[in-house]
């Protein structure tokens, strides 16, 4: 199997601080990242979760308001069912 190489920039102190990690692991920077492209590759996409932890988005918010006023109302553990019911009450 032929092999490539592959460089790219960072900062010094990022390097420095991820080769304390790996040292502590056990694990050299390279043997890292290749371990980072296999998983890359067996997952094929990104092995772990990529969301922002960004609770101020209007959606959320919105979620958020709604939960308030289903706990105030009592009405928070109602089934998928008994949600669809009053929904076709309400149309009536």
């Amino acid at each position: 199997m032929a092999s490539t190489l592959i460089q790219f920039r960072t900062e010094d102190t990022e390097k420095i601080k991820s080769i304390q990690i790996l040292d502590k692991l056990g694990l050299t920077l390279p043997s890292y990242l290749k371990m980072c492209m296999s998983r890359l590759n067996q997952e094929q996409g990104i092995p772990f979760s990529m969301k922002l932890n960004n609770t101020d988005t209007p959606g959320i918010k919105a979620l958020d308001k709604a939960g308030k006023i289903a706990e105030e109302y009592n009405i928070s553990n109602m089934s998928l069912d008994e949600i669809n019911a009053e929904i076709s009450e309400a149309r009536k």
